[in-house]
């Protein structure tokens, strides 16, 4: 799984971030997206790397700056994800 969290410009209420997580799960496939517009940011769980020219067509079709994109290796934190088999 990746992690991806675009940096935007833009979002002013929880409105916006609505907008912008149902953007994103309408033209990427991914596991979980959550928006936070007091921090400008968005967190996306995917199978695989995003496209990044995507994100930015995304993005900036509704109205937002995109002004960051940074992708990193996610594993699942739980309760068993420490033990071993």
């Amino acid at each position: 799984m990746v992690k991806t969290v675009l940096k935007i410009d833009g979002m002013m209420c929880p409105m916006c971030e609505a907008h912008v997580n149902d953007a994103i799960r309408r033209d990427f496939k991914v596991k979980k997206v959550t928006s936070s517009h007091k921090e400008k940011t968005t967190e996306i769980l995917s199978d695989g790397a995003l496209d990044r020219d995507q994100l930015q067509a995304t993005v900036s079709g509704m109205g937002y700056t995109l002004l960051d994109v940074c992708t990193e290796p996610y594993e699942k934190k739980g309760l068993f994800s420490g033990l071993k088999k």
